[in-house]
Parts: C-alpha cells; sequence; structure tokens
C-alpha cells in the first residue's frame, strides 16, 4: 500500500446554473492538480451545479444537465489523478446531493449525502432524499471516505467510514459564512477527528450567491486534532497537500497557514464580495446609491468602491429644502474622498408637480407621514430612472436595524437590487465605518484613508424629510434599539427578556409591535449579505400577517 497521498484541494467559486463554467473551473483545477502531482483533485460540495441551487435542482431538466455535465467531465479528466466533485444525482425517483469519484474517464463510485440540514438557510430535506450511509472508496490503494458537508456535522457517518477501512476523511462543503462560523466548523470536525482518530480535509468553497457568501477557510486536522493546513478565507486557491502514513497511521504533512483576520475585517469583506459577485454573476458592471450625508449611504458607497473601483460607482445627491447644508458638503466630501462620480439631482421641481397634482384630493388636510413619503419615492423613481438609463444597478442603503423595524418608506429609499448592509444594525455600522477609515487591504479597490468623513460618523442620524428630524424622535436611540432587536430577533426571545436585560416594556413592546407590522416591507425589500445566522430572509420567516404579540 501507498505511504504517500496527494491531494490538490480546489477552493473556487461557481457559479448557480453555468454548468459549463463551473466544468471548466474544475477542469482547470485538475489540470493544475495533474502538474503538482496530485493522486486526487477535490471541488467543493454540489460545484458543478453552483450552491445553493435551490428548488432549481429539482427541475429535471437541470439536474439531467449536471450530471452529463459531470460524465464530460470525467471523461476529459481520464489520463491523470482522480477528480472529486459534488453534484446532484438522480437514480429512480430519488434526488440525491452527491459527491463523484472521476477516475479513467468515467464516474467510478458516487457518495450521496445522508444528513440533510433543514435550518437557516438550508431546505435540503424537501428537495434531497437522504442516501445511505456507506463505505469508503478508492483512489489506487487509498481508501477515503467523504462525509458531505452536514454529515460531518453528526458522528454517524464519520463513525461508520472509520469502522469500514477509511484511512482519512475528506468533507466536501458549501457551507455559507455567518460571524465566528469558523470555530463552530473547527469544533464539529475536531468531535470527528477525536471519534475517529482519522485525519480530516475540510474543504470548502468561496464566493458570493444572493444574499449568501461562502468564505473558504479550507483546513486539515491530524489526529488529536491538530491544524497541519489553514487556507485563506474569501480566496480562491488550489493547493496541493500531502497525507503520509507513519507508524502511528496517517497524517498531514504541515503546509500553508493562512490566519484569519477578526470579525470586523470579515464583515466588511463579506459585504465587498457580496456586491462583487452579486454584480458579476447577475450581468452588471456599475452601481448607484443615493449618498444623503449619513453614515449608511457612505458606508454602501465606501463598500460599492471597494467591491468595483470608483469608476464604477455612481453617487446621487437628491437633496430637498429639509437637507442640511451639512448633508450637502459631507456626502461631496464622501463622493471626493472615494474617488466615484458625484451627481446632484435636486427634488423640488418633482415635488412641487406632485404637490399640485395632489392639492385638490388633499385640501383640508394637514400634512403629514404622506409627504415625508412622497420624498422618499420621488428619489427611488429618479434613481431609477437614472438605473435604467445607463445600465447601472441601484444599491440601497438600510442597515438592519431600519429594516427590522421598517423605519424606511417602501418604493421609495427601499428600492434597489442590492443592499450591502442590510444584516448590519446601526451601532455596528458606525464603528464599521471608523474601521474602513482606519484600515485598508490588497482586495480593496478603493483609496486609503479617511473615505468617510468624522463629521458623517458622529452627527445624530435623520432623515431629514421634515425640519429639525432625528431618528431618535421616532425610535429608541440605536444601542437601546439594537439591543432589544438582538434578544428579539437574533436571540429569537421575548419581551420578558427584554426587562430581565434592563430595558424598559414600553420600548420593548414598541419594537415588537414594528417589528411584525413590517413583515411586507421585508418581504419586498431587496436582498443583501448575510452576516449573522438571524439575517432577514431565509433565516427568519414570519407570516406578513400576524397579530399575536408577546403577551408578558
Amino acid at each position: 500500500m501507498s505511504d504517500r497521498f496527494r491531494v490538490t484541494l480546489a477552493q473556487l467559486n461557481p457559479v448557480v446554473g453555468d454548468l459549463a463554467g463551473n466544468a471548466a473551473k474544475a477542469k482547470a483545477a485538475w489540470d493544475e492538480g495533474r502538474a503538482q502531482g496530485a493522486d486526487l483533485v477535490a471541488l467543493p460540495e454540489m460545484f458543478i451545479a453552483g450552491y445553493n441551487a435551490q428548488d432549481l435542482v429539482m427541475k429535471k431538466a437541470f439536474h439531467i444537465a449536471a450530471m452529463q455535465a459531470v460524465d464530460k467531465l470525467a471523461a476529459e479528466c481520464a489520463d491523470g489523478p482522480a477528480l472529486a466533485i459534488g453534484g446532484p444525482y438522480v437514480e429512480g425517483t430519488e434526488l440525491f446531493n452527491a459527491y463523484f469519484i472521476c477516475n479513467g474517464g468515467k464516474v467510478v463510485t458516487r457518495v450521496l449525502k445522508h444528513e440533510l440540514p433543514n435550518e437557516k438557510v438550508f431546505d435540503e430535506v424537501r428537495i434531497y432524499d437522504s442516501g445511505p450511509i456507506g463505505g469508503p472508496y478508492a483512489v489506487g490503494n487509498t481508501r477515503i471516505g467523504s462525509p458531505i458537508c452536514e454529515d460531518a456535522w453528526h458522528p454517524d457517518v464519520a463513525e461508520t467510514l472509520a469502522e469500514t477501512g477509511a484511512e482519512f476523511l475528506l468533507v466536501p462543503n458549501g457551507s455559507p459564512y455567518y460571524r465566528n462560523k469558523y470555530e463552530t466548523r473547527l469544533n464539529h470536525m475536531v468531535a470527528r477527528v477525536v471519534e475517529t482518530g482519522l485525519p480530516l480535509i475540510y474543504l470548502n468553497m468561496v464566493g458570493g450567491q444572493d444574499d449568501q457568501v461562502f468564505d473558504g477557510g479550507s483546513f486539515v486536522l491530524n489526529p488529536h486534532g491538530g491544524i497541519a493546513v489553514q487556507l485563506p478565507v474569501f480566496e480562491e486557491c488550489v493547493v496541493p497537500v500531502d497525507m503520509v502514513r507513519g507508524p502511528d497511521g496517517w497524517h498531514c504533512e504541515d503546509g500553508p497557514f493562512e490566519v484569519h483576520p477578526d470579525d470586523w475585517e470579515q464583515d466588511y469583506r463579506v459585504m465587498v464580495e457580496a456586491v462583487r459577485d452579486y454584480l458579476r454573476k447577475a450581468g452588471f458592471a456599475k452601481v448607484l446609491l443615493g449618498l444623503s450625508g449619513g453614515v449608511d449611504s457612505a458606508l454602501v458607497a465606501a463598500i460599492a468602491v471597494d467591491a468595483l473601483g470608483a469608476d464604477n460607482v455612481r453617487c446621487v445627491m437628491l437633496p430637498s429644502e429639509y437637507t442640511s447644508s451639512h448633508s450637502l458638503e459631507d456626502a461631496e466630501a464622501c463622493a471626493k474622498a472615494l474617488g466615484c462620480r458625484y451627481d446632484y439631482v435636486p427634488i423640488k421641481g418633482p415635488r412641487d408637480a406632485v404637490t399640485e397634482a395632489l392639492a385638490p384630493l388633499f385640501a383640508g388636510l394637514e400634512p403629514d407621514l404622506t409627504e415625508e413619503n412622497i420624498q422618499s419615492r420621488l428619489r427611488g423613481l429618479l434613481l431609477m430612472a437614472l438605473s435604467n438609463k445607463f445600465g447601472e444597478m441601484l444599491l440601497t442603503t438600510g442597515n438592519k436595524s431600519e429594516v427590522a423595524v421598517g423605519y424606511a418608506t417602501i418604493y421609495g429609499d427601499m428600492a434597489g437590487g442590492y443592499n450591502p448592509i442590510k444584516d448590519l444594525y446601526k451601532t455596528r455600522v458606525f464603528e464599521t465605518c471608523r474601521w474602513r477609515n482606519a484600515h485598508h487591504r490588497p482586495w480593496m479597490k478603493g483609496p486609503e484613508g479617511e473615505v468617510i468623513p468624522e463629521r458623517i460618523i458622529t452627527k445624530p442620524p435623520s432623515a431629514e424629510l421634515r425640519e429639525d428630524q432625528k431618528d431618535s424622535d421616532s425610535l429608541p436611540d440605536y444601542p437601546v434599539l439594537d439591543a432589544i432587536l438582538q434578544i428579539l430577533v437574533d436571540d429569537d426571545g421575548s419581551i420578558a427578556d427584554c426587562v430581565a436585560a434592563g430595558y424598559s416594556r414600553e420600548d420593548a413592546k414598541k419594537v415588537e409591535h414594528l417589528l411584525y407590522i413590517s413583515e411586507y416591507k421585508r418581504f419586498q425589500s431587496a436582498p443583501g449579505a448575510r452576516l449573522t445566522k438571524r439575517a432577514f430572509w431565509l433565516d427568519r420567516r414570519y407570516p406578513i400577517v400576524n397579530r399575536w404579540r408577546d403577551p408578558n
């Protein structure tokens, strides 16, 4: 039996539905692995289809085409190392999440996922059938076990593979980011290593897909849980790792070890990569946004410039009579610091026309929220007109605090194709701005230094839709609001939990009421980068019409 086995790990970024493009990426990785002297080239879970393809995988024409793409790829990779790649597989009337082992020009083994995640962003129970727990597969005379993603979060599959002769575990994943998830993955994989006594290769994909960003960070654990290899987060790479058998069994030789950045940098990188990949994969090259002189739009502008480059970002100031001189100055200063285009489109003329048109119907009625929302909707209309005319996707700029309580105008400032900060609470918006001003990285396309003027960060937030308006007129102060939302949304807690944490019942009930009555707005809102495991969309699914309230 061989005493050495080289696995080339292809931590790559697929595109959902691009079967030919994903196959070409896999072939290029296989070519690179062959040049490296690999015995096996491995790609992540469901790579041929892209992940997470959701109900698209159930479409008969799609999963048949995906299986044919794997067969064709296997034939193209006949003369060289084995190839392992994820994709859908149909047997009879059952559809599986499979891992295909290709060798000698054909698919020689199919591993079928057994444990199907059915929480957070995953609905695999309704899409796939559960495969049986099988044994290891052979590449040459080396026996490898491949629990597929969720299979390795539970002990049964890995233990069966160890008992039936696997010499090490190769775990292909499509595991999307949320804050601190790496530690969760690592803890689960260490448990599998300790239980089985086998080394474990954890291979994850990278890249953005709708709201999710896959962060890579693949690693290799030796028996007893030591990390032999740690690949970078968010970066594509094709890296060989060497498994060696010694007196005590198999282990991985030490390889590259990339230190991962802290949570603030990873969150910011997720928002940048989400915009970059959403635009690229959706077929857009440029964006625009309304730059108000406030902190949210300034942060979105910085994210957009870092993702796409200043030449591909248009910032538009749309002032009314309530727009302060500070906002005008700050918005222009921010656009200038970022180096992007800055356009100035006053809304007075369109607003006067709308006021005149509605005057006969509004006669005798006092101005109220209606007139404020008209301003916001005019801005949305003008920004969408620019989007249509110039082919630039409109980014919307509402933070998680506002999205949660509906402090936004539907068809107004909520208009847009993508929201980078949708899962970022307002208190984190402020700190993220400070982080970006203090840090610059090679993956950022924007300039170094203070790109968000300090006054934007420190001035009291205001929608500026009426005289002397402040966000705090309508909402608890953001530290209080965000803390209550953390309990009600992220922790799925109760009013009693809020009170026990030191917040007033009045504030907690007000936030709960706003949270529930705003569901219809979120249902129609733009997708945005997922940063937590309780993001609005697939992580939290509530009815639009809901009269229940916590009685406590």
